[in-house]
């Protein structure tokens, strides 16, 4: 029980475990002592279904020894175990270390597999239908909940199936973006720009993909692009893959096309957050799980 600030909250728990142990020993006796004799027997006043009605007996002998196996069961428990405070009890138990147990042993069983899979090419890996397997139950398990079960995502969390990458879709930057995470910000350019300005930069951005949109707004939109938006998606507006900057001309879009939609993201900007997976999962079971996305927008077969 490393969570202490002090030593005085130990003390508190200590003390309030011990005591309510020793509390439902008390109540227990009480409850559980015979009348005495010659007393009658007398109901308590309390009344249910007309006829059902609670006298001062003592509880049975099998309830109550039933209740002290308990109070005996929680003094071994924490005699044993933590329960006490910080005192860690006889078997030197806690969460941190079941836990570390666990993953020692799972390191020995699935170790040799996952270090098989590191030394071969993530194209290599792709392509291997038992590392597919496992790659899956990685992806699953970690990263379905934003990029869902399908690997199609959803506003703000990318398709991994389409072969549009913000960062790039070759294996080794897939692996990179998953071992280091990304963190993609697009400033908010509304008080730059204001109400007018931001429409004919949303329009401009509309015409990039083909999209329906104002033609006069989108001509004078277009020197507003060159002036604040260039630096990042360039000047015919591909995207640039080192910044993480979208293209604009493919008609994929992480937080949906559409009027109102661009103009909010130009307007307040967007901040998208990859965490990163190395420390967590290592490096070998990145490489699986990379080597199974790149997979999902390309052929393992063929390569």
């Amino acid at each position: 029980m490393s969570d202490f600030t002090n030593d005085f909250w130990s003390v508190y728990v200590a003390v309030i475990t011990v005591a309510s142990i020793v509390a439902c020993g008390i109540l227990l006796k009480a409850l559980s002592t015979k009348r005495v004799p010659g007393s009658s027997v007398e109901t308590m006043g309390h009344v249910w279904d007309g006829d059902l009605e609670e006298y001062n007996n003592p509880l049975p002998k099998w309830w109550m020894w039933l209740f002290y196996i308990t109070i005996v069961f929680g003094i071994a428990y924490v005699v044993l175990y933590p329960g006490l405070g910080s005192y860690a009890g006889v078997y030197k138990w806690s969460s941190q270390g079941q836990w570390e147990k666990e993953q020692k042993q799972a390191a020995e069983r699935f170790g040799p597999i996952f270090d098989k899979y590191a030394a071969m090419d993530l194209k290599q890996v792709a392509a291997d239908p038992a590392a597919r397997e496992i790659g899956q139950r990685l992806y699953l398990n970690y990263c379905s909940q934003c990029h869902a079960s399908d690997a199609q995502g959803s506003r703000g969390f990318p398709n991994l199936t389409d072969g549009d990458w913000l960062y790039g879709g070759d294996p080794q930057t897939i692996k990179t973006t998953i071992l280091e995470g990304r963190n993609g910000m697009m400033p908010p350019l509304g008080a730059a720009l204001g109400e007018e300005g931001t429409k004919n930069v949303a329009h401009y951005v509309l015409s990039l993909s083909g999209m329906t949109h104002d033609s006069l707004r989108a001509d004078k939109g277009r020197e507003l692009f060159g002036q604040n938006c260039a630096v990042c998606h360039g000047a015919e507006g591909k995207g640039n893959p080192a910044m993480g900057a979208p293209n604009l001309t493919d008609r994929i879009w992480l937080y949906g096309g559409g009027e109102t939609i661009v103009m909010e993201t130009i307007s307040k900007g967007r901040t998208g957050h990859m965490p990163a997976w190395q420390d967590f999962l290592g490096e070998a079971k990145v490489h699986v799980l990379a080597g199974y996305v790149w997979g999902l927008s390309n052929n393992p077969g063929s390569q």
